[in-house]
């Protein structure tokens, strides 16, 4: 028995059964043109032996995994631009897989895993598409003149182990480009029919297997509702509407429902359905419209075949506004079984749970969904004071407090201190999730909330069991799945942490610009540093985050890109020049292994992040002992202004306290002098800069305001060719 290392390809032809079944004459004619003139060229160019043809499919054998890819290439762009004068739905196209791995040999036949690979890559692709193994991939991805989307590991029918796929893009503009983006999967498999002809290489080209590659559990979108009132100003109803129907479709484990941000993404498109269910990868869409006027409701909803575009049921309610959650329950019950869907009872209660009797409060409840997710500062600020106001008005409604968590949390993330003083701001949102779990002991958004505070308070482990609780019960809430991916990255669970992020993009495919930034850390972390820049690529905000640019300077000084490293730390300090790795080893120093930190450190550091803040250079000669900072800091005022202007002070007493102040902002503490170390425990913080007139002192707060009771040590240093009394800085 020999074996050998080969690149094989593997294709089949679209419906190729419906097709022969329609004019098998024509279709068998067509056929032979594209081979002859389109097909066996390319095979020839590029080096390849055709293995067998399978009637509607062919596996090529190539010496070169990158011949194969650009034998693939050739075909698929050239058939791009064939059958121009063909309808659509008839026109032939290829599906093609490649992998580079071992075959067994006998004669001229080749077989083994190496072309099941291929053969099952190819069952994967979508019509006039390729896809390729991980193996194949590390050899040609800086060798062709196309970009790859990694769509992560995935378990291929009858082979034992996991398997990394790519797809590769054909459009010019992304060539060169790694994006990282998990698989969508979710849509109704294809079953294999038949084909004419195809390649194979030493990553050989298998076309149509027999076997349909079907999904888990059935796929669904629910796209935003159109508001046709005459009321511009009831389009928070719609949106309320919608986001209902997809929070509860969402309990259903039999079900894969896409998430609201990639749903809202089409909202007020003129893309057809059909084309809607490609993007999202989903088999079912759902949508309607709402009309409503004073108390009467009119819904309309239609539930539609994404593959084939014809409504699978419509209906049209007409109710009054007091019945709206009957109505929810109802639309929810003909989707289930339309799809037959078995529902277990608890996901049958949770469903029928009924969020509040008071109308008026859900009215401020579903205004305040509309708002929290713009996350500006503006919005949240808007968001909190109706969630607030529908507290008031029904103090049992869980799913208002669960929000009015949720949107604190924003709060804190994004530093938003005139909002809520973080201090303040942890505690009410620890108060408010645990009131909403009072309420509903099966929120998973309130077990979400409870895991990231967890986390930033260093109870990792506790964080862990919070955010599983959350996606056990929300089984489709891709914020469940992200909350627990960045705890996982915490906990040092890295691998783990992927598996998160690939599920969070199979159920939101179009999601918000912070996921990528999310996304393209937790790829760091696993050491995939060309596709975590790959990750943050895939869009380019006006504004990237600092968590996007420090993983960009991260990945490119792994990788040895020195200059695109430094323009990354430079973007940062332009924006935030207090920034340091000083400050950071702070901001991130809930992760549970050093090691960890380190990864993130150590590679900025390498990028030229700056070690202080503001150009500082600690000098060891240079350093003041307990007695010097004692006599300096202690019962005097410091008074001075931030790199952006605000002016603060200072002050600390002979009893250990010490209290800050800003226009807008009061920090309270405690200090201590240890072993010449200047370390203070703080409720909340905020980066500062500080300066004595009188003795031309400074100092630095670096401390995250994200985090409570944080210990910050600092080393004080005089300034060099001054004196010791005279000048001082601390970190």
């Amino acid at each position: 028995m020999d074996r050998r290392l080969t690149a094989i390809l593997a294709a089949d032809v679209v419906g190729y059964s419906r097709l022969m079944g329609e004019d098998e004459g024509g279709t068998l004619q067509r056929l032979k043109v594209c081979r002859r003139d389109l097909v066996d060229p390319a095979i020839d160019e590029f080096h390849g032996r055709i293995v067998k043809l399978m009637g509607d499919g062919a596996l090529v054998e190539f010496a070169s995994v990158v011949d194969a890819v650009q034998c693939a290439v050739a075909i698929q762009r050239k058939m791009a631009n064939h059958d121009q004068g063909v309808s659509e739905a008839d026109r032939i196209l290829f599906r093609i897989g490649i992998n580079l791995g071992d075959v067994i040999v006998e004669g001229d036949d080749i077989y083994g895993d190496g072309v099941n690979i291929a053969a099952r890559l190819q069952g994967l692709a979508e019509p006039g598409g390729i896809r390729i193994s991980g193996t194949a991939f590390d050899q040609v991805v800086h060798k062709a003149d196309v970009g790859f989307l990694a769509l992560g590991e995935q378990h291929l029918k009858d082979i034992a182990d996991p398997v990394r796929v790519y797809r590769v893009l054909l459009d010019p503009s992304k060539a060169g480009k790694v994006i990282a983006l998990s698989r969508r999967t979710g849509r109704r498999g294809i079953i294999v029919a038949t084909l004419a002809m195809l390649l194979i290489a030493t990553a050989a080209i298998i076309f149509a297997w027999p076997w349909p590659i079907a999904p888990q559990r059935p796929s669904i979108a629910v796209l935003p509702f159109g508001d046709i009132s005459d009321d511009a100003a009831q389009d928070y109803f719609a949106e309320g509407l919608t986001n209902d129907l997809i929070t509860d479709l969402s309990k259903i484990s039999g079900l894969l429902v896409i998430a609201r941000n990639s749903a809202f993404s089409f909202k007020d498109t003129s893309m057809n359905v059909r084309q809607v269910a490609e993007q999202l990868n989903v088999r079912y869409v759902l949508q309607g419209s709402v009309r409503r006027k004073g108390e009467a409701v009119r819904i309309n909803v239609q539930l539609i075949d994404g593959d084939t575009g014809r409504n699978v049921w419509a209906e049209r309610y007409d109710r009054d506004y007091t019945d709206i959650f009957a109505l929810q329950d109802e639309v929810i019950e003909r989707i289930v079984r339309a799809l037959a869907v078995r529902l277990s009872e608890g996901e049958r209660t949770q469903i029928a749970r009924l969020p509040t009797r008071n109308l008026e409060a859900y009215d401020f409840y579903t205004r305040a969904e509309q708002k929290v997710y713009s996350i500006d500062y503006t919005s949240l600020g808007e968001a909190l004071s109706l969630y607030e106001k529908a507290i008031k008005l029904d103090p049992e409604f869980a799913d208002a407090h669960t929000g009015y968590a949720r949107a604190i949390v924003d709060v804190l993330g994004f530093d938003y201190q005139a909002l809520m003083l973080s201090a303040v701001a942890r505690q009410r949102a620890y108060e408010a999730a645990g009131r909403g779990l009072e309420l509903d002991p099966q929120s998973p958004r309130a077990y979400a909330v409870l895991g990231i505070l967890q986390m930033l308070d260093g109870e990792i482990d506790e964080a862990i069991a919070s955010v599983k609780k959350a996606v056990a019960l929300d089984p489709n809430g891709a914020e469940s799945e992200l909350n627990l991916a960045i705890v996982l990255t915490y906990a040092g669970q890295n691998p783990e942490a992927l598996a998160a992020m690939e599920r969070v993009l199979q159920l939101d495919p179009k999601p918000r610009v912070q996921v990528y930034d999310y996304y393209g850390l937790v790829l760091y972390m696993n050491h995939r540093y060309e596709e975590a820049i790959g990750a943050l690529q895939t869009v380019q905000p006006e504004e990237p985050s600092d968590l996007g640019l420090e993983t960009l300077a991260m990945a490119n000084a792994r990788l040895g890109r020195v200059a695109e490293a430094h323009k990354a730390v430079e973007a940062i300090l332009e924006k935030s020049p207090g920034q340091s790795l000083a400050s950071l080893r702070v901001v991130y120093s809930h992760h549970r292994r050093q090691q960890d930190l380190d990864h993130r450190l150590d590679a900025l550091r390498s990028a030229t992040f700056p070690e202080w803040s503001h150009d500082f250079r600690g000098r060891a000669e240079d350093r003041l002992d307990a007695h010097s900072i004692r006599a300096l800091a202690i019962h005097k005022t410091w008074i001075g202004h931030q790199h952006d202007g605000v002016r603060f002070f200072m002050e600390l007493d002979a009893n250990g306290d010490f209290a800050w102040r800003a226009h807008n902002n009061i920090i309270v503490g405690k200090f201590t002098l240890e072993d010449n170390f200047f370390c203070t425990r703080s409720s909340s913080t905020l980066l500062g800069y500080i300066q004595r007139a009188e003795s031309r002192a400074a100092a630095f707060h670096e401390q995250p305001s994200t985090l409570q009771h944080v210990r910050h040590v600092r080393q004080v240093f005089r300034e060099p060719r001054r004196s010791p009394t005279s000048s001082v800085r601390s970190f």
